[in-house]
């Protein structure tokens, strides 16, 4: 590479282990280093780790080592990686190669990192201890985006490890550009000419189920008596520190009992990649009888299965997906029957056999390490470009105190102005208020909302508007239908007997927080009662949402009126029709209640959060954060700015988001319900997503356009794909100033708090 060319190309430094290290990870590590070198696109470097107490005569392309239990190497190669210019960290990241507890250790230098980090994630647990998901939840934290190298990895970040969608990339291991070859000239090069092969290579450790295949031995030899098994690699390093040659010793023995010993040949030897080669190509069917599921890649079968070779595997994940749709055969874990037959019709089944390793080899094209090199830089690149909006430096304990967002004062006028006698009005024309569209009990129901959430911080609505937003709604009720009217004329006419089922919803929302927050002990008791009229109604409801905004004032209710049986018999119904909604809907790709995204969208996984969290049910708690993480997932644009559902999505099944319009609404509810999470959980990075949605009235948008007045606290109300919206109408406003009291109210929490300290912010 020129000098031009390494000034042109992405400078990527690699963590993990590196050849001559043996085992899993330095192979990968050292073949990636060698593809983004060879695509001529990279300039890339390792940075080793060390295990204790082992030296390596590591090559040049090491440029630092870093000995596993030594916290000052960690701190020095942050050091050395902020100082050498480089654009992007490629981690590989393992159980077991980093030091300190579950490898925490490798969190000192992630954090001190100044370019974006893209961690390979070579394990993904399901069932992690608590270390174990400690460590890795930081490193999801400081990592710009996650790599896995099977689907199985994407769903258990997303479901287990709360991670958006649009962070993980599925990029295949990768694997040798090598010629679809017949294995005799192999076979006579490595003396087994005349023999039928049956490999299985690896670092040997008991996981591996070696022992299953040599039992499986004698039945292979009924039908094909010129059978060899051939076990290539040495011992597992650790496993020879700890006990020595045993379990190899205790294999061989377990043959020569069997009467197969002539028929398993053990090769102790860590072989280049040259050799490796041969041996696969060598082989007749290749075996990974491993004994658990949870494997989440494996080398050697991507190796041998890119080579075009006959597969007999265990249902391990890798496997499971690899070997899909005839590319290979998959067998019980530890039944040595199943295998042995497996393997035998493989072995007296000749085109069979072919069309299998044929399926292999033309399938397993796009894994080359040229194409894998390729698939990685695009990833290092889009991470380059997100780092432009760097993570905040959280300075207390709310994650606000960043200097990426200053919160604006809260400024009442321009509410004033949307406001007369009768209530809030609807619509403006540019900052002034339309008389012509009049009045509903939706925006008069959140403006009651925005009293609710005010009278929690340092400025409080008066109280003549409160008792305003009361009175309209109070007069939207049409207890002949048992339903509230929505619209109402500027002359005070009611244009309906009944309003929307989301209408009704959203003002017994309004209703349940006034129930619990409102300073009037008069109103609260207004509030509790037509609350409890109006419930029942809801019954009859098939809107998602008006289920959602009810749950949502049933929270507040229930908090200031426990053991209320109508109250409580209706949480119960509504949280388990969203819970059903949700169950019948979702994909592994879409995390959503219904086929179709449309307007207030996170008030359903809110409405669960909440619920789940007040009940103690960890069913529905992790419903509406899973769901709540796919919606925060695509609602991220890749430049890493919250980028609303536009209305344009609207009536679109199972689609991405479209981009336009933008509306408040939509980033109110993210708020508050990215708000709702961190209160369930308190993990601050809910925090920081509840940030970047704010940030979008402020102008960190698709068009950078502040929507908001700072002076008089209006809102626009909303983006057009070419410019903001410049009318700003009551919904726009009373969306910003509910955003904007709970942002104040979450910058004001400080220290540490518990789970309870932390849902009593909202009381």
């Amino acid at each position: 590479m020129t000098m031009a060319d390494r000034n042109a190309a992405t400078r990527v430094a690699l963590i993990g282990n590196s050849l001559p290290r043996r085992c899993g990870i330095a192979t990968f590590t050292t073949d990636l280093h060698q593809a983004l070198a060879s695509s001529g696109a990279a300039d890339a470097v390792i940075l080793a780790m060390t295990d204790c107490g082992r030296t390596y005569d590591y090559p040049p392309a090491v440029a630092l080592e870093i000995h596993e239990n030594s916290l000052e190497d960690y701190v020095a190669a942050a050091d050395y990686l902020n100082r050498g210019g480089f654009d992007v960290v490629s981690l590989q990241h393992e159980f077991g190669i980093f030091g300190g507890e579950a490898g925490g250790d490798i969190t000192a230098l992630l954090a001190r990192l100044e370019m974006p980090v893209v961690t390979t994630l070579h394990t993904v647990l399901a069932e992690p201890t608590g270390a174990q998901r400690r460590v890795l939840d930081r490193i999801i934290d400081l990592s710009a985006r996650l790599v896995v190298m099977a689907e199985k990895g994407r769903e258990l970040l997303r479901t287990v490890y709360r991670v958006p969608a649009d962070k993980i990339d599925v990029i295949p291991h990768g694997i040798p550009d090598f010629d679809f070859v017949d294995p005799a000239p192999a076979k006579a090069k490595l003396g087994f000419s005349d023999r039928t092969v049956i490999l299985t290579f690896g670092l040997l450790s008991p996981n591996k189920g070696i022992e299953v295949m040599i039992d499986a031995m004698p039945a292979i030899l009924e039908s094909r008596p010129d059978a060899v098994y051939v076990v290539l690699g040495a011992t597992h390093p650790n496993l020879v520190r700890e006990q020595g040659e045993r379990y190899r010793e205790s294999l061989m023995q377990r043959a020569r009992e069997l009467g197969v010993e002539d028929h398993v040949v053990f090769r102790d030897q860590f072989v280049d990649r040259d050799t490796l080669l041969d041996f696969i190509a060598m082989c007749d069917v290749y075996v990974t009888p491993y004994l658990n599921e949870a494997q989440m890649t494996s080398g050697t079968l991507a190796y041998s299965f890119g080579l075009g070779k006959a597969v007999v595997s265990t249902p391990y994940w890798h496997a499971s997906e690899l070997l899909a749709d005839g590319r290979g055969m998959l067998v019980p874990f530890g039944d040595s029957g199943a295998t042995g037959d497996a393997i035998a019709q493989l072995l007296t089944d000749h085109p069979r056999r072919e069309a299998m390793r044929k399926r292999a080899y033309s399938s397993s094209r796009s894994m080359m390490w040229g194409n894998t090199a390729k698939r990685y830089l695009t990833v290092f690149n889009a991470a380059r470009r997100s780092n432009s909006l760097k993570r905040p430096s959280f300075t207390d304990a709310a994650g606000l105190s960043s200097a990426n967002l200053t919160l604006p004062p809260i400024r009442l006028g321009h509410l004033h102005t949307m406001c007369d006698d009768i209530g809030l009005i609807q619509h403006a024309v540019h900052s002034v208020p339309d008389r012509h569209h009049g009045y509903c009990v939706d925006d008069n129901a959140r403006a009651l909302l925005v009293a609710c959430a005010l009278n929690r911080g340092e400025e409080r609505l008066s109280e003549t508007m409160t008792a305003r937003f009361a009175a309209f709604i109070q007069h939207a009720w049409n207890p002949d239908t048992r339903h509230f009217r929505n619209f109402m004329s500027y002359d005070r006419r009611w244009l309906e007997d009944r309003g929307s089922e989301d209408s009704h919803g959203r003002t017994l929302w309004a209703l349940g927080e006034a129930s619990a927050s409102d300073p009037s002990p008069s109103r609260r008791r207004w509030a509790a009662s037509l609350f409890i009229a109006a419930l029942p109604t809801v019954e009859c409801f098939g809107s998602p949402r008006a289920w959602a905004f009810t749950l949502l004032g049933l929270d507040p209710y229930c908090a200031a009126h426990p053991g209320d049986p109508i109250a409580e018999r209706h949480r119960t119904l509504l949280a388990d029709r969203l819970m059903a909604l949700l169950a019948e809907a979702e994909t592994g790709e879409w995390a959503w209640f219904e086929d179709g995204l449309a307007y207030d969208n996170a008030r359903l996984p809110q409405a669960l959060i909440a619920t789940g969290d007040a009940r103690g049910s960890a069913a529905q708690l992790q419903a509406g954060l899973r769901s709540l993480r796919w919606l925060v997932g695509i609602q991220t644009s890749p430049q890493g700015r919250f980028r609303p559902v536009g209305s344009a999505t609207f009536g679109e099944k199972r689609r991405p988001p479209l981009a336009f319009d933008q509306q408040p609404l939509e980033a109110t509810a993210t708020i508050s319900a990215c708000l709702a999470a961190w209160r369930a959980e308190g993990d601050r990075a809910w925090t920081l997503e509840a940030q970047r949605a704010f940030a979008w009235f402020l102008g960190e948008n698709d068009l950078s356009i502040p929507l908001v007045d700072p002076e008089t606290g209006s809102c626009r109300d909303g983006l057009h794909p070419d410019r903001a919206n410049e009318n700003r109408g009551g919904e726009s406003v009373v969306s910003y100033l509910l955003s904007l009291a709970e942002m104040r109210q979450l910058a004001r929490a400080s220290g540490e708090r518990t789970k309870p300290e932390l849902r009593a912010l909202r009381a």
